[in-house]
Order: structure tokens, then C-alpha cells, then sequence
């Protein structure tokens, strides 16, 4: 398989992972902007390590599920 059909088929896996993870944090029916500023806001609020902390801990718990 060509490196180039490998990079897209790696990139179309993660956009289906990105995908899942958005579905299982019930974010499925949010309208695309909303869900982008959501996005945007909580990038921004991670640069803090204690936020980023806590995201990672919320996350971990929810994969427990």
C-alpha cells in the first residue's frame, strides 16, 4: 500500500474515532457551530494543567462505563 493511501486511510480512522467521541459524550445532536465554539472554549481552558487534569480524569471515567 502507497504512503499516501496509508496517511489517508490512518486520517479517515481518527475522524471516525473523533466521531465516536462525540456521540458518546452526547454531543451527537448539537448543532456544528455550537459543537466547534464547545470545542474552541474547552481547548483553550486545557492550556491550564489543572484543567486539563480534570478533563483527562472526566474522560478516564467515562470510558469505564
Amino acid at each position: 500500500m502507497s504512503e499516501r493511501r496509508e496517511a489517508r486511510r490512518a486520517d479517515a480512522y481518527r475522524k471516525i474515532q473523533l466521531g465516536g467521541l462525540i456521540v458518546k459524550a452526547g454531543l451527537a445532536g448539537m448543532p456544528s457551530d455550537k459543537l466547534l465554539g464547545l470545542l474552541i472554549d474547552g481547548a483553550e481552558r486545557a492550556r491550564d494543567p489543572a484543567v486539563a487534569e480534570e478533563f483527562a480524569r472526566r474522560g478516564a471515567k467515562e470510558f469505564l462505563k
